[in-house]
């Protein structure tokens, strides 16, 4: 059984890697896709979609005769970066409480 990182989660997860560092496309898409086993036909929608929402911005590199896009995290990127955060560890403190036995339920 393998469980799923989707919704907010993976916006999260896809906004943390590029606030590391600007990333291009297909690097972060096998970051997130090693780590996670989710798709790139899954991830690239979501990129598209943080950066209609004004918390990715994008720029291309020459590379190779092509272009490569790269991904920046902006100040709104970065703030739902940081409510996702919160709100994982809040959600995952509650999901150890039942998985590990605990009484904070």
């Amino acid at each position: 059984m393998t469980i799923q990182a989707a919704g907010p989660l993976l916006d999260g997860c896809v906004l943390a890697v590029i606030a590391r560092e600007d990333t291009y496309g297909y690097s972060l898409t096998q970051n997130v896709k090693e780590s996670l086993g989710v798709s790139e036909s899954t991830l690239y929608p979501v990129m598209r979609r943080l950066q209609k929402d004004k918390c990715l911005t994008v720029y291309d590199v020459p590379h190779s005769g092509r272009n490569r896009r790269y991904y920046k995290i902006t100040e709104r990127g970065l703030g739902k970066l940081g409510e996702i955060v919160s709100e994982w560890f809040g959600f995952k403190e509650k999901i150890d409480a039942f998985l590990g036995g605990g009484k904070n339920q």
